[in-house]
């Protein structure tokens, strides 16, 4: 008797849970799913500190050992962005941020990356920190500025999700 007593209980409990997943489940299935939207990025403060407009592309600025990479995204959807011109330039081993040496340029590939070898950043203004800029005319200009969590560090990413214009 026991056996089917629990068989019931069993029953009942698939039963009122296959209601309650009704109830609530498909409500949510049935409404449309919306996709998250990208923030574009803001332009950070300091960012565009001794820019150089039309910066040339480079395969790598001065004699390397430091790698600048990341990511370009479209804001909104999040799609990657090839071809994307990222301007880089810090103040190295090699030079200022100032001098034209450098500063050089990239672009993204099919999956939006970047990714560019320069001489090591050093600390200027009490700061490890490297300059990235886009700056074409499809989408609005973003300049970022991020900053090493130490100086000694061989590599910095910067991400960018750029808004039309």
């Amino acid at each position: 008797m026991s056996k089917i007593v629990n068989s019931s209980l069993t029953r009942r409990g698939l039963i009122a849970t296959g209601g309650a997943l009704l109830a609530t489940g498909l409500g949510g299935l049935a409404s449309p799913l919306r996709a998250a939207t990208v923030a574009p990025t803001p332009t950070m403060p300091g960012g565009a500190n001794n820019y150089r407009p039309g910066a040339p592309i480079v395969e790598r600025i001065g004699g390397g050992g430091f790698w600048m990479s990341g990511t370009v995204r479209r804001a909104g959807d999040g799609a990657p962005l090839a071809g994307q011109r990222i301007q880089i330039w810090a103040h190295t081993t090699e030079g200022h941020e100032r001098d034209p040496q450098s500063h050089g340029a990239t672009l993204t590939d099919e999956n939006g990356v970047f990714r560019l070898e320069m001489p090591q950043i050093v600390p200027a203004f009490g700061q490890a920190h490297g300059h990235l800029a886009y700056d074409d005319d499809a989408f609005e200009t973003v300049f970022l500025r991020p900053v090493m969590a130490s100086p000694s560090e061989t590599s910095l990413e910067a991400h960018f999700v750029l808004k039309p214009v």
